[in-house]
């Protein structure tokens, strides 16, 4: 199974300047329950966002960098050498941007924060129309922290 797994603002945003434009715990924990023990497949930019590989996960990196290598990352050039480094089992595809776009054809599966904000940004993921959602928590805003909702969507 394919899932992709984001934080994705109303207006569509994922992150500006290589960074989240929000800090929300809550999703950082539920990102590193579902990811614990997956290969995770990422762009070049989201593994360099880390200050260090992610315990407890392999990082297939997609590339079009063939000069490219970091320690902890293993690489791949296409999607298909990219699922084949996964190997069989889940996958969990974690962006961004371009990756999102690579892979939202054949993902089963979208594990989504739904951040409720407007905030500026340079990634930009459109929404996910057409899609079946099983699966919904809302949470109230607080303190400095955005209102936000966990979403799991299913393809059809």
């Amino acid at each position: 199974m394919i899932t992709l797994y984001l934080a994705r603002a109303d207006n569509g945003v994922i992150g500006a300047k290589g960074a989240l434009p929000w800090h929300l715990p809550a999703d950082l924990k539920r990102f590193k329950a579902l990811t614990m023990g997956k290969p995770m497949v990422m762009g070049r930019k989201t593994f360099e966002s880390f200050p260090a590989p992610l315990p407890g996960r392999r990082h297939i990196v997609l590339t079009r960098d063939r000069d490219w290598s970091a320690p902890g990352a293993e690489v791949a050039y296409s999607v298909d050498a990219a699922l084949a480094l996964a190997g069989d089992g889940d996958v969990a595809v974690i962006g961004g941007a371009e990756i999102f776009a690579l892979f939202t054809p054949l993902a089963d599966r979208v594990e989504l924060t739904e951040v409720h904000l407007m905030p500026a940004g340079d990634a930009i993921v459109p929404a996910f129309v057409g899609w079946h959602e099983t699966a919904r928590e809302d949470h109230p805003a607080e303190g400095t922290r955005p209102a936000y909702s966990f979403v799991t969507l299913d393809r059809p």
